[in-house]
């Protein structure tokens, strides 16, 4: 696909909002174009690795098809001992999952990947965040579900929205668990000469 990017252009490969806010806030301009890729094809294994793997694949997508841009792949899972927890398809896996991490401290890796086809330049790394909820009675629990903020999420939370009151503490990068390592994204960015970033 023929494009009029220009080759410091930057790219989401992700629909997530959140994402783009944070990559907006962070004073960055982009484009954002979805992945199409099929994360089921890739299997779950250690979750660093996981997470590494689903987001070189979607930058990887979208990268073929915008050669001369970077491309910002990522993915972001909920691990609670040793267990994945994805995205609830029901109120009764968001109140399975809440009641899991209640009182609990668990980990959110985010896999990034920053790529350039054209460059043949592709870095991807993984950060983990240790986050700690507080013991939810099951009112609270119940309401929470019914706001439908958890159907989105992984492990059926987001700590930017109503979902702040459940986390007592973080230890590590407060947007990882967002959904971005922005700190990480930029360094890479700043070190690659990347106009992205509005001066």
């Amino acid at each position: 696909m023929q494009n009029s990017f220009d080759k410091h252009h930057l790219i989401l490969a992700s629909k997530s909002p959140r994402r783009s806010y944070l990559l907006e806030q962070a004073g960055l301009t982009f484009t954002v174009i979805p992945s199409s890729f099929d994360e089921n094809t890739i299997s779950p294994s250690t979750p660093e690795t996981y997470v590494k793997a689903l987001a070189e694949a979607k930058a990887a997508d979208v990268s073929k098809e915008y050669p001369e841009s970077w491309v910002i792949g990522a993915d972001t899972i909920v691990v609670i001992d040793g267990k994945i927890l994805g995205k609830p398809d029901s109120k009764e896996q968001a109140r399975t999952m809440l009641k899991r991490l209640s009182g609990k401290t668990h980990q959110v890796h985010t896999g990034y990947c920053i790529c350039c086809r054209d460059r043949e330049r592709s870095f991807s790394d993984s950060v983990k965040t240790d986050v700690l909820f507080k013991n939810l009675a099951d009112n609270e629990i119940e309401w929470y579900i019914n706001t439908s903020e958890p159907f989105d999420k992984a492990g059926a939370y987001a700590i930017q929205g109503l979902g702040t009151f459940i986390v007592k503490s973080i230890k590590g990068s407060y947007t990882n668990v967002v959904g971005l390592p922005v700190c990480e994204v930029i360094e890479f960015l700043i070190e690659e000469g990347i106009t992205g970033l509005k001066v």
